[in-house]
């Protein structure tokens, strides 16, 4: 017996539709396995970088709400804010009923908070990327959650890709620029190595001045003296804002970078968060260190 035509019609369209989503599950850097029973569809994410990661992926608009500094991509500013990453407000994060929400392992002070979020039945997943590789982990862990796998495999080789044509342009450099990167101005504080700022010196064939394993370190002018960068990058941003220029500040002019005018003004936006825009951040850095070889901002 043949299948009438609305049989066929049925199996023609159930051919074509996607499958029916089931639970996704991941391991967050806290070592907490996150289990959704279905691919998150409202999402608060509490730190930029990560949302951020969301618009890489495909899932940017999965996002319910934002916090307040959050300004990147633009659209996002049309979202609502929960408040600051440092002082999210819990109360509305729960009214927004999210079906998830993520956060930085660096506020470990808010963890009791998200604890009260677990217990609202809201799944919650920490990550901590301090290195390329970590973003590009998170990346791909929150396109499990999402359900846009393969859009963020896809995202994340992209990135690599561009970091693979600012190594190769650097592969002749013999002698790499000595930096030092201001993070804040009052009191003097530089990136040591334990932040994602050495990742990207380091990616941009920059040696950071500074030995320090701590993310940030507070230094002496006495110490920089003595150090004398190449290169003097500047960060600009909440933790560094309005900075004076280096002429103006008391005995910066004995810098050879400042005699030279090797000074670097950078956005911290894209060079302190550890997310996607980092990539941007080691071609910048890479043009401005070395801008006989980096034709065209080199990408």
């Amino acid at each position: 017996m043949k299948p009438s035509r609305w049989v066929l019609a049925f199996l023609l369209v159930a051919s074509i539709l996607p499958p029916r989503a089931g639970a996704v599950q991941i391991t967050d850097d806290l070592g907490t396995t996150v289990t959704l029973s279905r691919p998150a569809g409202r999402i608060i994410s509490l730190y930029g970088a990560f949302a951020e990661m969301l618009y890489a992926v495909g899932a940017g608009s999965r996002l319910t709400a934002r916090t307040q500094a959050d300004a990147y991509p633009p659209e996002i500013l049309k979202l609502p804010s929960v408040g600051t990453h440092m002082k999210p407000n819990f109360e509305m994060i729960i009214g927004f009923k999210p079906d998830l929400v993520i956060q930085s392992a660096s506020r470990r002070e808010e963890m009791p908070d998200m604890e009260r979020l677990s217990g609202a039945g809201i799944p919650v997943a920490v990550f901590a990327p301090k290195s390329f590789e970590d973003i590009f982990s998170t990346m791909e862990r929150l396109g499990v959650l999402t359900g846009c796998e393969s859009e963020a495999g896809a995202a994340a080789a992209r990135m690599k890709q561009r970091l693979a044509r600012v190594q190769a342009k650097l592969a002749g450099v013999e002698k790499r620029r000595r930096v030092f990167f201001e993070v804040r101005a009052e009191p003097l504080t530089g990136a040591g190595r334990g932040s994602i700022v050495q990742q990207i010196l380091a990616a941009a064939g920059a040696e950071n001045v500074l030995r320090s394993e701590k993310a940030i370190v507070q230094y002496s002018l006495e110490a920089l003296l003595l150090d004398d960068p190449d290169v003097y990058v500047m960060q600009r941003g909440p933790m560094n804002r309005n900075p004076a220029e280096l002429a103006a500040r008391a005995h910066f002019d004995r810098l050879r970078c400042a005699k030279e005018g090797k000074i670097v003004p950078v956005d911290e936006f894209i060079f302190s968060r550890p997310g996607p825009r980092c990539v941007e951040a080691v071609e910048q850095l890479a043009a401005a260190l070395y801008p006989t070889i980096f034709d065209e901002g080199g990408r």
